[in-house]
């Protein structure tokens, strides 16, 4: 019983549903990520190379079955029909995916942190003088007057 006690103290801190939250809203995130990847980012780059379609870029390693009535060239046709492909476009565009994903992240976890931060507050008064330094002033500052 005591591991049911332990696992709904777990569960009900605050940071793990603080990372459910993260987990779902990164998820959802990331969909739109993808979306910016492929839909605007992609497209672009493919003009600036000359129409290179990135998804599309990949190395066969297997031989195509006789009854294969897709096309040759085409990634997603030749994966569907179970054939070894080396789809290192579909990794480039992965990769440029986690790139953008990541820098997004990190400036949200900055802009927090930022709002996170105390002000500053003023600094504190020095402590107050000692009753014997004072007492020290005072000889001294009368020493000085009695020999003028």
């Amino acid at each position: 019983m005591s591991m049911v006690k332990e696992f709904k103290e777990f569960a009900l801190k605050g940071n793990v549903m603080d990372l459910a939250v993260g987990v779902i809203i990164g998820g959802a995130f990331s969909t739109i990520v993808n979306s910016v990847v492929k839909d605007l980012i992609m497209p672009i780059v493919g003009i600036a190379t000359g129409g290179l379609d990135f998804s599309n870029l990949f190395i066969r390693l297997g031989d195509i079955p006789a009854t294969y009535k897709g096309n040759p060239g085409s990634y997603k046709d030749l994966q569907t029909a179970g054939v070894a492909v080396f789809g290192y476009g579909s990794f480039i565009t992965a990769t440029i995916n986690f790139i953008i994903l990541a820098f997004i992240i990190f400036l949200m976890v900055k802009f927090i942190n930022k709002l996170r931060k105390e002000p500053q507050a003023a600094p504190a008064e020095p402590p107050p003088t000692p009753e014997d330094v004072l007492l020290l002033r005072e000889i001294r500052d009368s020493l000085k007057s009695s020999q003028r």
